[in-house]
């Protein structure tokens, strides 16, 4: 029997680059037989949206190959200093995405570990984009927060307060794929990754208790 193909897109920067974040949520598919996830990723250090709008490598991809999904990850601060061109950033690209007949996801990123509190905002922007224009919110910030709320033994922070390690990229894959893949099996299936198996264990139920909380809430 063939499997299922899916094909993605990913836009942003070194936040989905670190650690190869398509390709962990690529792993995950497979192992959970959801099939195969085809990806590709167009990153800019520091780069935001617009970056890739104006660039228009992004547009030229998207129109030679159908893609399934188009992953959009902001500057990891835009959201919070300015949610009104972050929302037209979004706004722009998910047009361009329509007219190619994929569907946006928007990669919610994470508070840096010096300013927790940012994370609010950063949530509802991305929230309230996903809302205008019914786009699909993959919640990592929200992952982090509860992960970073339950398990303080747990870093999910690079040395340099802002970007993920493994541990952050992985969690940031489980909620890619709980809230993409997830179906009625409930669960986040095993790969190879050099985490301990309490840090994996803690890292899955994190996606999966945020992606039912933010379900359900219907964001």
């Amino acid at each position: 029997m063939a499997k299922n193909i899916h094909r993605a897109l990913f836009i942003g920067n070194s936040f989905t680059a670190r650690n190869n974040l398509p390709e962990l949520v690529a792993q995950l598919t497979s192992a959970g037989n959801k099939g195969v996830l085809e990806h590709e990723l167009i990153s800019v250090n520091g780069a935001p949206l617009r970056s890739h709008l104006n660039k228009g490598e992004a547009q030229q991809r998207m129109q030679a190959t159908r893609r399934d999904y188009v992953v959009l990850q902001e500057q990891s601060t835009l959201p919070v200093k300015n949610p009104a061109r972050t929302a037209e950033n979004i706004r722009d690209f998910d047009a361009a995405i329509k007219e190619a007949g994929a569907q946006t996801v928007l990669y919610m990123t994470w508070a840096r570990q010096n300013a927790p509190a940012t994370q609010e905002t950063l949530s509802e922007t991305y929230t309230q984009a996903g809302r205008e224009l019914a786009a699909t919110v993959v919640p990592a910030g929200l992952a982090w927060q509860h992960c970073l709320a339950t398990h303080a033994d747990i870093v999910l922070h690079d040395k340099d307060l802002s970007h993920p390690n493994l541990a952050g990229s992985y969690l940031a894959a489980c909620t890619f794929y709980a809230t993409l893949f997830i179906g009625r099996s409930r669960t986040i299936p095993a790969i190879d990754i050099n985490l301990e198996d309490s840090t994996v264990k803690a890292l899955q139920g994190a996606a999966l208790q945020t992606v039912r909380a933010y379900k359900k809430k219907g964001a």
